[in-house]
């Protein structure tokens, strides 16, 4: 699997109900194992438990914090990196207009199916044609485009054609680094998924301890907790989680591409 994609098959409800039930799995595991050690001889202080509960929660808090930046870095850089292809494949599809033809004509068709297969595998969810297809397109352009500078009187105008089709595909470059580089790395969610449950199974010892019954905020701290580990892996996935990345740049782009005359 590499370094990243360790959840990728999970939905998004299957991890929250997964997440939500290994925490109180951990917390009544925690809770009767204090109750069980109350009864030995020799039990732990309470003071000292609740001492290192309390630094087990901060190192928890930490984690999640961590890990919540990365997701929302992901979910920002990917939003980003929409509105800058938009903005470039619209800069190259105008300058197109400084090319001879029948090369300012193959290149505005190439650019429009440039657009289609993106707005095609965000609607189907099936991002891995995307990217062959996308390098084909780029070596279809690049020959258009030299072809078409030998043809041009003045260098200049192929020049800034040729400027704003880089720009294309450095942006597409990013947006592959975007979706593969910038992802929660699977040793951050082993880690999560290793101390939040050690830290709220200590939690429930620590209630165990004093002998009473199990809080009703202790309910609400183990949601709170499911909630955000779910609010994690949706700011991660922002092409297929509940909070996706609007592709709206790329949808107002195609409507101002005019299509080629029948």
């Amino acid at each position: 699997m590499g370094v990243y994609g360790l959840l990728d098959d999970f939905p998004l409800l299957t991890l929250f109900i997964t997440t939500l039930a290994v925490i109180l799995l951990s917390y009544e595991g925690g809770f009767r194992a204090g109750r069980w050690r109350i009864r030995q001889p020799e039990a732990e202080h309470e003071v000292v438990v609740r001492s290192m509960v309390g630094g087990m929660l901060g190192l928890l808090t930490f984690i999640l914090a961590f890990t919540f930046w990365i997701a929302a870095t992901h979910f920002d850089a990917a939003r980003q990196s929409i509105l800058s292809q938009a903005n470039a494949i619209r800069t190259a599809y105008l300058r197109a207009d400084l090319l001879p033809e029948p090369h300012r004509t193959e290149i505005q068709n190439l650019l429009r199916e440039y657009v289609d297969i993106r707005l095609e595998a965000y609607q189907s969810q099936n991002f891995e044609p995307l990217f062959p297809r996308s390098r084909e397109l780029h070596k279809r352009l690049w020959s258009e485009a030299v072809t078409a500078k030998e043809k041009i009187s003045s260098p200049i105008y192929a020049g800034y054609f040729i400027q704003s089709l880089n720009e294309v595909i450095a942006m597409h470059n990013r947006q592959v680094m975007v979706r593969q580089e910038f992802r929660i790395p699977n040793i951050i969610w082993g880690v999560l998924y290793v101390i939040t449950p050690l830290a709220v199974a200590s939690i429930g010892c620590h209630g165990g301890l004093n002998g009473r019954r199990r809080p009703m905020v202790a309910v609400a701290f183990i949601l709170i907790i499911s909630v955000v580990v779910a609010l994690i892996w949706d700011l991660d996935h922002p092409r297929r989680g509940s909070l996706r990345v609007s592709q709206q740049a790329l949808i107002d782009l195609r409507g101002t591409m005019n299509d080629p005359p029948p």
